[in-house]
């Protein structure tokens, strides 16, 4: 499993790869869980979970960083296993408690049509086990006890969020892809111009290191250019109207 460790200490894992990415934040002040894949990933999941020896019933917070059905399969079970909190953002907590939340657009040819086949199945095959949010985010939130910072990203969905973590790493859902190399755009997006101010937004951070939902972390540097280069594109669109 992949580690990653702020200076003061906080120590981030990645506790579940591959189809989806899940990381379990650890510090002095407990465990927060990231995301928690698919349902087909829950033995998975929980293996590597206890497999860091952690206290039993030693998981504070599950937070989503959205509700697609990809990022929270298991969040009920999860909740059941470890009696945590689940925190979401206030856009997306009725979704949560239908047990099913819309696919985005597609922000490529494939992607969109993709995205108009997948909502056309809908929940039978891309639903979840519905659940009822303890917190629901709906700005700039600061987790009393933890040294993580919860900002609203939206723009892959309309509750989008990110954890900046002793402002150093990101943890950003699928508000950045590390997929595809040398790019961080998704193929799936509600709402592409809110994603690129989320970019600003997670630049302005000053956080070096980003992890996403799916694919490997991504520097800074590379953000940074895919921002200028997609906010250079969009003026120029404006601008040629």
């Amino acid at each position: 499993m992949k580690k990653w460790k702020t200076k003061s200490g906080v120590e981030i894992i990645q506790v579940l790869n591959g189809r989806s990415n899940s990381y379990l934040i650890c510090s002095e002040h407990g465990n927060i869980l990231v995301d928690t894949g698919k349902s087909s990933d829950f033995i998975r999941l929980q293996t590597n979970i206890e497999a860091l020896k952690l206290p039993k019933k030693s998981i504070d917070f599950l937070i989503l960083t959205h509700t697609h059905f990809d990022h929270c399969q298991n969040a009920s079970f999860i909740k059941e296993l470890y009696q945590c909190k689940i925190i979401v953002s206030n856009a997306e907590a009725d979704f949560s408690q239908q047990g099913y939340t819309p696919l985005p657009n597609g922000t490529f040819t494939i992607s969109r049509l993709i995205s108009k086949m997948g909502n056309r199945i809908g929940k039978r095959r891309f639903g979840y086990q519905p659940f009822i949010p303890d917190m629901w985010i709906s700005g700039e939130t600061i987790l009393k006890g933890f040294p993580i910072q919860i900002i609203p990203t939206p723009g892959h969905s309309k509750g989008s969020i990110s954890i900046i973590v002793d402002k150093e790493i990101a943890l950003v859902g699928d508000t950045l892809f590390g997929v595809f190399r040398n790019s961080v755009f998704p193929p799936f997006a509600d709402d592409v111009k809110e994603m690129v101010k989320s970019w600003g937004l997670l630049l302005d951070t000053r956080c070096c290191i980003f992890l996403p939902g799916h694919g490997s972390e991504i520097k800074q540097e590379l953000l940074q250019k895919e921002s200028d280069k997609l906010t250079r594109k969009q003026s120029f669109s404006k601008n040629k109207r």
